[in-house]
């Protein structure tokens, strides 16, 4: 591929990548091989920079990556947080509540798509907070199975920060999409 097109796959391959990712951090977490699974998702980490750095200093933002990045990203966390519960790593009430609020994310967004044909993915800023807060979470549990680190505390009170931010996100997402809606149904 050569010309305009070709510097938009740079980008988005690499959040592909992150998303073809997701099933060998599944694998590796549910084999309790966490030293590899720590170290991928460092990798995630690191891509996740990588593609949005490529994306503005080729000038290569696009739809696409605009949508698969939050994808790759939700993919990561849900899929993270599922097989860490199931393993008994992190708490159950947590990760219904990280998975309820991503469920009624995209349930909010597909309800505005259908109602306006007119979705844009903007995320809230308590999103990204609440996206950073459980990356910290995910990766505080991995280091301390995977690296052998005495950090139970601080992975106890990331818990806690988890739950907050994820609640709050929640609820401003609610709030956001609520209003949005409301205010479609008013303009008829």
């Amino acid at each position: 591929m050569t010309g305009l097109g070709a510097r938009y796959w740079l980008p988005t391959g690499v959040t592909l990548i992150r998303i073809l990712a997701v099933p060998v951090m599944v694998y590796l977490i549910l084999e309790s091989r966490y030293t590899p699974a720590f170290w991928l998702l460092v990798g995630a980490g690191i891509s996740d920079a990588l593609d949005g750095f490529l994306a503005k200093r080729l000038n290569a933002v696009s739809r696409v990556g605009s949508y698969l990045d939050p994808m790759a990203d939700k993919a990561l966390i849900v899929a993270v947080f599922l097989s860490l519960g199931h393993m008994g790593q992190v708490p159950v009430w947590l990760v219904i509540l990280v998975v309820f609020r991503d469920a009624l994310i995209v349930a909010g967004a597909m309800l505005y798509h259908t109602l306006t044909q007119a979705l844009r993915v903007e995320p809230l800023k308590i999103s990204k907070a609440n996206t950073a807060a459980q990356i910290v979470l995910v990766g505080l549990v991995l280091a301390k199975l995977g690296l052998g680190l005495a950090i139970a505390d601080v992975t106890v009170v990331a818990t806690y920060i988890v739950a907050a931010t994820t609640f709050a996100s929640g609820a401003a997402y609610v709030w956001t999409w609520g209003r949005r809606i409301f205010a479609l149904e008013d303009s008829e």
